[in-house]
């Protein structure tokens, strides 16, 4: 599974409007879904929020629900144009967003093969600088697969 293959720049936004967390989280949840179902899917995220902050550290943050909106594993991305507070484990900002959202049925489990593919490239974003490089949706795909190439030759 190859987490390029999965994004579209469609639903890459790499200007999100600092703001506060539920209204960026909103924000990306828009790029997947409109109207009660996406209303669904925030109140799901927040309630997530609100049992530990999907805030990993180093400005990134991953936040995941599962829920009967959506009837496969769906992506969105978004880096704000100023790091904005999301009270993450490392108590900085945060400002690339990677949201997942998935269906409560799963087969192969490609909710948790995903988040830790996030994980993984996360790290490698913040290591070698590179959050704020992309500077379009196209660009931001194209530097995830080759990190992933990068990875996948390092095993």
């Amino acid at each position: 599974m190859n987490l390029s293959s999965l994004l579209t720049k469609d639903r890459v936004n790499l200007m999100i409007k600092p703001g506060k967390k539920n209204k960026v989280i909103e924000d990306l949840v828009f790029l997947i879904k409109k109207g009660s179902d996406a209303e669904l899917i925030v109140s799901t995220l927040m309630k997530r929020e609100e049992l530990g902050s999907t805030g990993i550290g180093k400005s990134i943050a991953i936040p995941h629900c599962r829920s009967l909106a959506v009837d496969k594993l769906e992506i969105a991305v978004g880096r704000t144009t100023k790091e904005i507070n999301y009270n993450a484990i490392d108590k900085k900002p945060v400002s690339l967003i990677f949201l997942i959202i998935a269906p409560p049925q799963d087969p192969g489990n490609q909710y948790l093969l995903t988040l830790g593919k996030i994980v993984q490239i996360a790290k490698e974003l913040t290591k070698k600088d590179l959050v704020f490089k992309p500077q379009t949706p196209e660009e931001f795909i194209i530097l995830i697969g080759q990190i992933e190439k990068d990875l996948k030759k390092r095993k």
